[in-house]
């Protein structure tokens, strides 16, 4: 097992976290909202957390919470204004703040510009990765039973008849932003304290469209879905690779067909499969 986890523990690490950013994403797509800024917000969580613990010594728990408040409280701050927008407005609007906030961290002395910070400290592990996935996705399977979770669905299905039913829309659209946009941060700091080193353009568009990725082949009926398709397309370049295939853009073209299939024959991601059996 110890060498089974020396092999593929880097891949076991990245299957987690990127599982908890689709996740994040996961929030707002269950309120209706096509937000394309969770990469922006993991990457507020990343710098932010990794600057604490870099330049002022504080302790990784309490960094990885600061750096996951810092997100939300960025997501509080923009949410009023940018929801009040829907569709490919919305998603242009957020996919705008991504490219903001990549610009900012290139151009600030204090994130390392362009080349990022290096020399994170190694803390986050393996437990700690899928402990916090479990916990994150335990909590959204109860929200989404709640009043909360089929007041999000009510959104969903149709704003204006949820508005007449009587549901504040726009606090839950709000909430639903802030709450993706924290567990967005508590995988960008995650993130940065695994490798020893961020750059901006890791949270840029290509990142965002990941994420999208995710939620779309695993499916958001469930939370089930984000993690089956962030744990297929992150394992797939890697099975890929040991049949032979190692051409990059080979493997990306197998990734394009898996999406236009589900798209085409799945609408509700390969998650609903599991749903039809039973």
């Amino acid at each position: 097992m110890s060498e089974f986890f020396a092999v593929y523990g880097s891949l076991i690490n990245f299957v987690g976290i990127n599982a908890l950013l689709a996740l994040s994403l996961y929030v707002p797509l269950s309120a209706g909202q096509l937000s394309l800024g969770n990469a922006a917000f993991a990457a507020i969580g990343a710098y932010g957390s990794a600057i604490l613990t870099m330049r002022f010594n504080v302790p990784f728990p309490l960094a990885i919470a600061a750096g996951a408040c810092l997100s939300a409280a960025v997501a509080m701050a923009i949410g009023t204004p940018v929801l009040r927008i829907r569709g490919i407005f919305l998603a242009m609007a957020t996919l705008a703040f991504g490219e903001v906030v990549r610009i900012v961290a290139v151009n600030l002395a204090i994130t390392g510009g362009a080349e990022g910070l290096i020399g994170i400290p190694n803390k986050t592990t393996a437990l700690i990765i899928y402990g916090t996935v479990a916990a994150t996705a335990y909590f959204l399977a109860v929200l989404g039973g709640s009043r909360i979770g089929w007041s999000f669905a009510s959104v969903r299905e149709d704003e204006t008849a949820a508005m007449v039913m009587g549901i504040n829309t726009t606090r839950y659209k709000n909430g639903s932003f802030v709450l993706g946009a924290f567990i967005a941060g508590i995988a960008g700091a995650l993130y940065a304290h695994l490798n020893f080193i961020i750059t901006p353009g890791e949270f840029g568009f290509s990142a965002e469209v990941q994420l999208l990725i995710y939620n779309i082949v695993g499916g958001t009926r469930s939370v089930l879905g984000p993690i089956l398709g962030a744990f297929i397309i992150t394992v797939l370049p890697e099975v890929l690779r040991g049949v032979g295939v190692t051409a990059g853009p080979l493997r990306m073209g197998v990734n394009g067909v898996i999406l236009l299939l589900v798209i085409l024959y799945l609408p509700n991601g390969l998650s609903s499969l599991f749903g039809q059996k039973r």
